[in-house]
């Protein structure tokens, strides 16, 4: 992973632990941009043309790095755009369960459009907490964010699988966007229905540019509404054959944003994601045994045996420009600071840290 530290020249200017509000941009992927847009100047229209064509091959490549039929897969510019065209076209009937305070683009779109809501706490227990409602016989969908955005606190991918064998008529949606990226995922393997996720964080893909996986036994669940030429690749002789996944591409994919996500997932395709993992993980315990023994972690984290690599620590405004001040990039969350760690950063950055702190 030491080699890879130096595609990212941010890494040379401070400790980058913001990973989980922006990804960073490696030259590699620079460079394919510069190219990408010298061949746009040059070539205009004809450039555009070939490169729209080239979106089959794009969602070939989601589908391949995440384990889902290409048929499976839709771009859209990010997940909440995504999730809210999804949204107009479920049944308003259904009952919603929701956890507390997750992320506004998962929790909001529900809210304001009215669904019959319920909301579990978000703690050492949230499985058996999601359990227990779902178990009632009262919930139709399941809506949350795999990873927490405040607390890092991830739910277990294998209590989903069981949760949808035992209950086959629960919808699950997940948001994606703070876990894909961090770990080999087999989406037709998972017991999610539906995953969408903005590519910016974890995935190292800059802006503008996600993806919704759309399981072939929940389409029916859905009337989607919304449409456009995008949804006929420009082939108005295909109004009345469109598919599902088609519904949420309505208009133009922008080859720069759609393309930076293909070279994104060919670059982390290259490293290994088992090797992205086994780094995460050396993180993730070096930050829980780090901050835990400073008293900066809350009770609930420390309890659970799993965690991703983003921690919110105790900290106010005072602590969070020490930090800025010492190089540090980080970001105010809840009621901490949030620090975020991917496979660029090293156990050694997390000490520098935890020094900081201590003084």
């Amino acid at each position: 992973m030491q080699n890879l530290r130096k595609k990212f020249p941010v890494l040379n200017q401070c400790i980058y632990a913001n990973t989980a509000a922006t990804g960073l941009l490696s030259e590699d992927l620079m460079e394919w941009r510069q190219e990408h847009d010298l061949d746009y100047l040059i070539g205009g229209s004809t450039m555009k043309q070939k490169s729209f064509e080239r979106m089959g091959e794009i969602r070939s490549s989601v589908g391949s790095f995440f384990g889902c039929s290409s048929q499976n897969v839709a771009l859209v510019p990010n997940f909440t755009l995504g999730l809210n065209m999804l949204l107009e076209g479920l049944s308003k009937k259904l009952n919603i369960l929701l956890l507390e305070n997750d992320y506004p683009s998962l929790n909001w779109p529900f809210e304001t459009r009215n669904f019959q809501r319920e909301y579990v706490d978000v703690d050492e227990d949230l499985e058996e907490n999601i359990y227990e409602r779902v178990k009632t016989g009262k919930i139709d969908v399941l809506a949350l964010s795999l990873v927490q955005w405040v607390s890092g606190i991830k739910t277990e991918l294998d209590f989903l699988k069981k949760l949808k064998n035992e209950f086959p008529n629960l919808l699950i949606i997940v948001d994606g966007t703070q876990f894909c990226g961090t770990q080999k995922f087999n989406f037709q393997d998972s017991g999610i229905d539906v995953l969408g996720a903005s590519a910016y964080k974890w995935l190292l893909a800059g802006y503008g540019n996600g993806f919704m996986l759309v399981k072939d036994e929940v389409m029916e669940r859905f009337d989607l509404k919304f449409i456009g030429n995008g949804s006929v690749d420009q082939d108005i002789t295909k109004r009345e054959d469109i598919p599902f996944c088609k519904y949420l591409e309505p208009g133009h994919l922008d080859s720069l944003n759609f393309g930076s996500l293909q070279f994104s997932l060919n670059f982390l395709d290259t490293i290994g994601p088992n090797h992205i993992t086994a780094q995460l993980e050396k993180l993730s315990q070096k930050g829980k045994e780090e901050f835990g023994s400073l008293g900066l972690l809350e009770e609930k984290i420390m309890k659970r045996p799993n965690h991703s690599t983003i921690f919110n620590i105790k900290g106010d405004e005072k602590l969070f420009h020490k930090l800025t001040q010492e190089n540090v990039v980080s970001v105010l969350r809840g009621n901490g600071i949030r620090l975020s760690f991917h496979f660029y950063n090293t156990e050694n950055e997390i000490d520098a840290i935890a020094d900081i702190l201590k003084s």
